[in-house]
């Protein structure tokens, strides 16, 4: 199935590509089919089905903090929020003090990756050793990357927390030839209210095609 997705501006993640304003991305199940302006790709293809956001479409991101965020930190379950807070958790005593058992950890995480799904998160860097995280991770369609030097500054939910955009994109949406049609959208007009205003602005991010958050 064709699916058009529109926003008021494109930004491409590669810098020899200037942002589209109008722009559309065209996915064809997994894989982008096109990228460029909205009335170009909506002539080339009118049998696609359209699917409108507001602000700005970016390549997905990558947190750098993976094993932070995932497995030095518990997610409470919402029915935990009276005893627990809504934050996650760390440190070496809170996490003992919560008996943290295999399940446990591996429900932490589904509800970590939601959260990171809705800043945009596509994919996060580091080594995760708990099977239960780790599969989690997979299970949500996200991916876990090497990498090669401990992140600056304290672990983040935002991926765009001190660092710029383009530092956070994990793949370009274009070229798009053979690319997944994984992207996030952000409720903001252009780079600069991203930068200001955070990924905690995102309203959509997709995976492969699939919609896996969409802000309510």
């Amino acid at each position: 199935m064709l699916t058009l997705h529109t926003a008021d501006l494109l930004v491409t993640g590669d810098p020899r590509y200037a942002p589209v304003p109008g722009g559309a991305l065209l996915a064809d199940g997994r894989t982008i089919a096109a990228v460029g302006p909205y009335d170009e790709v909506a002539a080339a293809h009118p049998a696609a089905r359209v699917r409108r956001w507001p602000g700005l479409l970016t390549p997905g991101l990558l947190n750098p903090y993976g094993p932070e965020l995932l497995e030095g930190a518990y997610h409470p379950d919402p029915r935990e929020a009276d005893a627990l807070g809504t934050e996650p958790l760390t440190g070496g005593t809170a996490l003992t003090a919560l008996g943290m058992t295999d399940a446990r950890w591996g429900a932490s995480a589904r509800r970590g990756v939601q959260r990171m799904l809705a800043h945009g998160t596509v994919a996060v860097a580091g080594p995760l050793r708990r099977p239960a995280v780790a599969d989690a991770v997979r299970r949500a369609g996200m991916t876990s990357r090497q990498r090669t030097a401990e992140p600056p500054g304290p672990p983040s939910l935002d991926p765009l927390a001190g660092r710029p955009l383009a530092e956070a994109v994990l793949t370009p949406l274009l070229p798009y030839e053979g690319r997944a049609a994984t992207f996030a959208v952000f409720d903001v007009p252009d780079e600069t209210a991203l930068a200001g205003r955070g990924a905690a602005t995102c309203v959509a991010t997709v995976i492969e095609g699939r919609l896996l958050y969409r802000r309510r």
